[in-house]
């Protein structure tokens, strides 16, 4: 519109039927307010909450006074770049895990299980087995 109004010298309802915008859309002027405050308190309180989105941000921002409605507090979250920081995952330990120390000696160490089976008939039965690690002998 603004190049055929100033190149070609036409007037704006003319460029506008040629092209066939409407003319409320070349002459809209946004009065959306300045959102730098609430910006900045946005950011404050996402640095302050690192786990919170926009969503408990949006209550926050409520609670302080900040009449604003959810979208627009989703969209400033977004357009600053905001997002709700990973986890680190857990560390793991690194190198082989060192055996557990044990005296060779008869009755320092037991290992217990239990056994089940069942007779021909159909009934089971439970066993206990305790068993000494070194000798590898059951307890009499």
């Amino acid at each position: 519109m603004a190049h055929l109004v100033k190149v070609h010298e036409m007037s704006q309802r003319r460029a506008c039927s040629i092209t066939g915008a409407d003319r409320s859309t070349v002459r809209y002027q946004s009065r959306r307010p300045a959102d730098a405050e609430l910006c900045e308190r946005l950011r404050a309180l996402a640095a302050e909450r690192r786990r919170f989105g926009h969503r408990r941000l949006h209550v926050r921002l409520r609670r302080e006074g900040y009449v604003v409605n959810r979208k627009r507090t989703q969209r400033l979250y977004r357009e600053e770049g905001l997002s709700v920081r990973k986890r680190r995952g857990r560390k793991r330990a690194t190198g082989t895990r060192a055996p557990l120390l044990t005296l060779a000696v008869p009755n320092a160490r037991w290992s217990v299980d239990f056994v089940h089976d069942q007779f021909a008939d159909g009934r089971r039965f439970r066993v206990l087995n305790v068993v000494d690690d070194v000798t590898d002998l059951a307890p009499v």
